[in-house]
């Protein structure tokens, strides 16, 4: 079985202002000080406000800093975007891009996707690509088509598994406190794997996260699945000890 790294993501989406970001970070980057040699790598992911800052206070420490989304242009007139080199010029490492709510607010299409995932690649960013399913299309049975299709669409000829992380979010998990069942998980984490295997020669390198109301009493049974290759964390990743608990589940 190839051994790979996990990545335990926070996504903070459109949360924390100013003083409780930083004390969120600070106390984050802290705990990963003390602790010193981690079992994973550790990302957050504030709001745009945020993200300068939260390269500060987390410079020294094992805690990586991304953006939340990116544009496919490396500027222009595009207001209230972000460019993906301007991300990079502050010190961040990573973007998500076709995160679900992404997907279904602005209506992103998994070929928007892709050329997102390109731009932040080109600025030397970690692209981590979101998939998922509706519940309709989980109840219509049509969950592993709709999962590789945007896998084919939205993952982009030139990606790695240096810079590119996949991260499956089935969209009926996202924020309702429900989570898909570890056979669930298993099923279209082993299916990802698959077409990954397919179109690239280090496609079983590729980091697989899964995303879905991860918390700390489910984390490490689902972290223990084979393909599942770390956590793409909401609500808990805004609690640094229940973060914290989730990132020790891969001590």
């Amino acid at each position: 079985m190839t051994q790979r790294r996990p990545l335990i993501a926070g996504n903070w989406k459109m949360n924390c202002l100013r003083a409780d970001g930083l004390v969120l970070a600070s106390d984050l980057a802290a705990k990963a000080s003390e602790k010193g040699a981690l079992g994973c790598d550790v990302l957050v992911c504030p709001p745009a406000t945020l993200l300068s800052e939260v390269v500060g206070v987390t410079k020294d420490s094992a805690v990586a800093v991304g953006g939340q989304d990116c544009h496919v242009a490396t500027s222009g007139a595009h207001t209230g975007d972000i460019a993906a080199p301007m991300l990079a010029d502050i010190g961040a490492r990573y973007v998500l891009v076709g995160h679900s709510e992404r997907r279904a607010d602005h209506g992103e299409s998994s070929t928007d996707i892709r050329c997102k995932a390109i731009a932040a690649h080109d600025a030397g960013l970690v692209a981590v690509v979101c998939v998922g399913e509706t519940e309709q299309e989980r109840d219509l049975g049509a969950t592993l088509s709709v999962v590789n299709g945007q896998v084919a669409v939205s993952v982009p000829d030139g990606a790695t598994a240096k810079n590119t992380v996949i991260a499956y979010e089935p969209v009926w998990a996202i924020g309702t406190g429900r989570t898909a069942s570890v056979e669930e998980v298993a099923e279209v984490h082993t299916a990802i794997r698959s077409e990954l295997v397919k179109r690239f020669e280090d496609g079983n390198e590729f980091r697989i996260l899964y995303g879905g109301s991860v918390k700390p009493s489910n984390a490490a049974e689902l972290l223990a699945l084979e393909d599942v290759d770390g956590a793409l964390v909401g609500g808990a990743s805004l609690k640094v000890e229940d973060f914290w608990k989730i990132i020790e589940t891969c001590a």
